[in-house]
């Protein structure tokens, strides 16, 4: 093989004409999905831990889709806050909740956009489990008919994708079932199917209200540790129906999200977490980093590792980069 002098590397990186045209992966707002935290409040709310979001009023939710369909990204995520909290989470069906409503203005105030809708009951029960509880332990199979009517509930209010985040087994082949029979064939199925136990979840769980008022989620979620587990995960809500799968948190489960590109089948969605966002924007405003060389660097990390697509809270932002840069 040809090596130095002959073989000289910097030859495509010589000019910033040059890197731009020879760049490998490029973050495509398309594939950019933006999470919004929809409050049956009147008012916003201000999310401290989470620096330029805020819950928000149905319209108020409307209105920043709209903007972010002008910024060319390709869809929002929405998750509920309702007016009251129950045992069984019974908020999560209601077809006047947050979030059926917020599909509905969605769909009016931004008909480009692709709607997703997070399934869990977290937010909506008053012990900020996944599901309902027998003693202290989340009951897995009386869990499943309620996020199926969760599911019904979103996809009936315009939902184009439901996302089940709860990590209960069966539960993505329990949805299809449901949505099936309701007569939504269409709606799509992106499981947060390799979902681990992680640090990075704090600023959401304030934002969304859903923090666990005992205990935690380890029975569920996946042990940091364990790759082969998420592995199998991914497939087994493969042959279960699901037509897209996710790794929850992007940055530090790379290695995860590469072999899932590799051997799942379908697309891969990697969701850049709350805690992700955070450290982010806490690094830069103490001057340790530039925020947007950081957003795009850890974007296209994602994308390089294997990502169809992306969840992040910097989606409006790196879509208007994405467009500076060309």
């Amino acid at each position: 093989m040809a090596s130095y002098p002959e073989v000289r590397l910097r030859r495509l990186r010589r000019s910033a004409p040059m890197r731009r045209q020879m760049r490998e992966n490029r973050i495509d707002p398309a594939r950019l999905v933006l999470p919004v935290f929809v409050t049956a409040a009147a008012e916003a709310r201000p999310i401290p831990a989470l620096p330029g979001h805020s819950q928000l009023p149905v319209g108020e939710a409307a209105a920043l889709a709209k903007e972010a369909e002008a910024a060319g990204i390709g869809g929002v995520l929405l998750f509920g806050l309702p007016a009251a909290k129950d045992e069984a989470g019974t908020g999560a069906w209601d077809p006047e909740g947050p979030v059926p409503a917020a599909l509905r203005a969605v769909a009016a105030a931004a008909p480009g956009l692709v709607r997703w809708a997070d399934v869990c009951l977290c937010q909506y029960t008053s012990h900020g489990h996944c599901g309902v509880l027998a003693g202290e332990t989340v009951d897995n199979d009386a869990t499943l008919p309620l996020l199926s009517r969760a599911a019904v509930a979103y996809a009936d209010a315009g939902a184009d994708v439901v996302a089940p985040s709860d990590m209960m087994d069966g539960r993505v082949a329990a949805l299809r079932r449901s949505l099936d029979g309701a007569g939504h064939h269409d709606v799509a199925i992106c499981s947060y199917a390799a979902k681990f136990a992680s640090a990075f979840y704090g600023p959401f769980r304030d934002a969304a209200g859903s923090a666990p008022a005992f205990g935690d989620r380890r029975s569920h979620q996946l042990d940091p540790a364990n790759g082969r587990e998420a592995q199998r995960e991914i497939a087994t809500d493969v042959d279960e129906g699901a037509d897209l799968v996710m790794v929850k948190p992007a940055g530090p489960y790379l290695d995860v999200l590469a072999v899932a590109r590799r051997e799942a089948g379908v697309p891969v969605v990697a969701y850049q977490v709350s805690g992700e966002y955070a450290a982010l924007h806490a690094a830069a405003d103490r001057g340790w980093l530039d925020l947007d060389a950081a957003v795009t660097e850890t974007l296209t990390g994602i994308v390089r590792a294997g990502a169809d697509v992306v969840i992040t809270y910097f989606a409006i932002e790196a879509a208007r980069m994405a467009a500076t840069r060309g």
